[in-house]
């Protein structure tokens, strides 16, 4: 179906009669954000996970498998796991680390729905200089004053380092991990992962600007402004429809 553009600005977040109907659509959305994310490049290997809740279960979450490759998960892929990590639903293995890193975020947060990371290059390779994103472009003001800068702990071996990785996130949407990339969050997956694609860009374009020179940064009462008004869960949700609708009509085999 073809969608014009005055329907596209009006449409809204769904609503659901059930539980049910609800854990269907967050689930093939989230494997959606894994297609997408495959597609831009942003996994290499066994890296990146992108976890949702579950409508039912709020301590439970879904989340894409090891050994399935980010531009091939499907709904069916993708496993439930309980507040320890122990997968409860499906029969894919799942990273541990990331799980103890996603479910600290999860359980210190209960407004956030879905968390997204993945090894993205320049995601990646701006974290190494551990430094928070500087509003030099209309969309890098979209993060402005809601990012987090995680210094410590650097490496996550235990749920002790986990909850102070939660606690360095606080309440920003985002935040920078450093070595290590970046972690984004949203009301729903569409929201999260489109902050994720948009951020990615934005480190690609400070790396980019900061190469060739010095960039100008925009004035803080505009880059507040901007970050109320585009960077608001609902017009995250929308960004994200564009990216649906191009997946969800190329990669139709995603739903299964």
């Amino acid at each position: 179906m073809q969608i014009g553009v005055q329907n596209f600005v009006t449409r809204t977040p769904p609503r659901f009669d059930t539980k049910e109907a609800e854990r269907t659509h967050s689930l093939q959305r989230l494997a959606a954000a894994c297609r997408i994310f495959g597609r831009r490049g942003f996994s290499e290997g066994l890296l990146g996970h992108v976890t949702v809740r579950d409508p039912e279960l709020p301590d439970h979450f879904w989340v894409n498998p090891v050994g399935v490759a980010m531009h091939q998960v499907k709904v069916s892929h993708l496993v439930q796991v309980d507040p320890e990590g122990k997968v409860v639903c499906g029969s894919g293995m799942v990273n541990p680390v990331g799980l103890l890193l996603h479910t600290a975020v999860h359980r210190a947060r209960p407004e956030v729905n879905a968390v997204c990371h993945a090894h993205a290059l320049h995601a990646s390779t701006w974290s190494s200089f551990e430094r928070l994103l500087d509003p030099i472009t209309q969309d890098a003001c979209i993060f402005f004053g809601n990012q987090a800068l995680i210094r410590e702990p650097r490496v996550v071996r235990d749920p002790e380092a986990a909850s102070r990785f939660a606690a360095g996130f606080g309440e920003s949407r985002v935040a920078i991990h450093a070595g290590h990339g970046i972690f984004t969050t949203g009301q729903s997956i569409d929201e999260a992962a489109w902050w994720f694609v948009l951020m990615e860009r934005c480190c690609e374009a400070q790396l980019m600007a900061e190469a060739a020179g010095k960039p100008t940064h925009w004035r803080e009462e505009d880059a507040r402004w901007l970050a109320s008004v585009l960077g608001s869960p609902t017009f995250g949700w929308l960004s994200f429809q564009t990216l649906w609708d191009e997946i969800i009509a190329s990669d139709p085999d995603l739903v299964d």
